[in-house]
């Protein structure tokens, strides 16, 4: 594992994937990329769950790493996902990735086939023997249906077979109890954004975020105060932070953001089915909240204002 990756933190973002037409626009993912790194996140997560990679095909997925990581250039971690409900698929998604110049993976308990406790533990050792990349493990049960015991990331981690875990269940007693059996070196990150302050508060070192795709500088901000130990600013963010969120998550994740996107003019807010656009509702959510925050986030950034589309 390299050093950049064991002194991860902070903002994270899971970034989606911008499509023009049918196709992957790869302009739009290099510019998002750039716009991430400019306002301060710390590492890009692409082809996760926020990037539609259930949706992408072979090509597509090699793509979107490779443009990741050529926008990337070094200058912060590529950690590309490879979950898939079959072991060897997800093998050969982390082959791919590792091919592609990616840093580490990112790799949920695989989906509909529920598998044991140990089916898990012998699922993560086959992906990291056979890319041989650090590995960032991802327990969401809303996603996989079911979830991984403290038990199987402490195993998983003494065995050296992941480095960090992004935690979907939003239990706050959890870091307590993994920093107790596995101390500072596994790195925790939430990946739910409504409870980024509250699980750094608990031990965390920082969330694959969501909510940074729209404020990628407030979001990295958060973090930063955090780590500077000036509660009053995290706290203050934390607050204008939270509407935000709300609207995210008015609807199944991607399809808020990608509308949000839309309507700053950053990429198409087009999904693949089987998910569907944006309601009016949701859109009409989003441009409620996004008018005020944007200029906070303008502030924090000190980038061009951005204007909401029509």
């Amino acid at each position: 594992m390299t050093s950049a990756l064991s002194r991860l933190g902070g903002s994270l973002v899971a970034i989606g994937t911008p499509f023009r037409d049918t196709d992957l626009d790869a302009s739009a993912l290099a510019a998002l990329c750039r716009r991430q790194i400019e306002a301060g996140t710390a590492g890009l997560v692409v082809c996760g769950s926020t990037g539609e990679a259930s949706c992408l095909n072979a090509a597509e997925f090699q793509l979107a790493v490779r443009v990741t990581v050529e926008a990337a250039a070094g200058r912060v971690p590529v950690i590309a996902g490879c979950t898939a409900p079959a072991t060897g698929t997800s093998i050969l998604l982390a082959n791919a990735a590792r091919d592609a110049g990616a840093d580490a993976l990112l790799l949920a308990a695989p989906p509909y086939n529920k598998p044991t406790q140990q089916g898990v533990f012998a699922h993560v050792r086959a992906v990291s023997h056979a890319a041989c990349l650090p590995i960032m493990l991802y327990d969401i049960p809303g996603r996989s249906g079911f979830g991984i015991t403290d038990d199987t990331i402490g195993r998983l981690f003494e065995a050296e077979l992941i480095f960090a875990l992004k935690d979907a269940t939003a239990d706050l007693s959890r870091p307590p109890r993994l920093r107790a059996r596995c101390g500072d070196g596994l790195l925790q990150f939430t990946g739910e954004d409504a409870s980024a302050a509250a699980h750094r508060a608990m031990g965390g070192v920082g969330c694959v975020s969501v909510t940074a795709n729209v404020t990628p500088a407030l979001c990295a901000a958060l973090h930063a105060a955090w780590d500077q130990r000036d509660l009053a600013h995290f706290a203050a963010l934390r607050d204008l932070l939270d509407p935000l969120h709300r609207a995210l998550f008015a609807e199944s994740n991607p399809i808020p953001v990608k509308a949000a996107m839309e309507l700053l003019e950053l990429c198409s807010g087009a999904v693949r089915l089987p998910l569907t656009r944006a309601t009016a509702a949701t859109r009409d959510g989003l441009a409620r909240v996004l008018p005020a925050i944007m200029l906070a986030e303008q502030r924090a950034g000190a980038r061009p204002r951005y204007a909401l589309a029509s």
